[in-house]
């Protein structure tokens, strides 16, 4: 009703705005993993949240970055992460999705800008709050990621 005058209501067909939630879900999970400050709880938190959006190629690639130092290098160096989406490709009929992003890493001494490249599939399940798309990253891996940048600040 619009000024007690009956409207026409529509249900959109819930295929319609699907690539649109591929797209967002693919951009969120992105940007909790990879967007992080020097706080090992809100890394721990970011993990976490992320964790729900994937599947255990997520956890692999996490454990991996663990194993290696990388967040132990983000708290000793105070750096922060930053990740700017370029752009998503989303492949209705395989489900499958490239992701175009650039990584900002600011440190005390320089700043380092990575291009960023991932690529896997999406798999429709059932929403959650945890995971109000309903779509979980799948067969995730890193296809590149480069230094594209490398500014030095000055040191006084």
């Amino acid at each position: 009703m619009d000024n007690n005058i009956p409207i026409l209501a529509r249900q959109t067909d819930v295929q319609m705005n699907r690539p649109a939630e591929y797209r967002a879900d693919v951009d969120l999970f992105h940007s909790l993993f990879f967007s992080l400050t020097p706080d090992d709880n809100y890394m721990e938190y970011q993990m976490k949240k992320a964790m729900y959006l994937v599947d255990e190629s997520g956890m692999q690639q996490y454990n991996n970055l663990k194993e290696n130092g990388f967040f132990n290098s983000i708290l000793s160096s105070s750096s922060v992460l930053t990740l700017q989406t370029d752009s998503i490709m989303v492949d209705m009929p395989k489900h499958y999705f490239r992701y175009y992003g650039k990584l900002k890493i600011d440190r005390r001494s320089s700043t380092v800008v990575r291009s960023l490249v991932t690529e896997g599939y999406l798999k429709d399940i059932p929403r959650s709050d945890n995971n109000p798309h309903g779509v979980l990253v799948t067969n995730w891996k890193t296809l590149e990621n480069k230094d594209l940048q490398d500014v030095e600040k000055n040191s006084f």
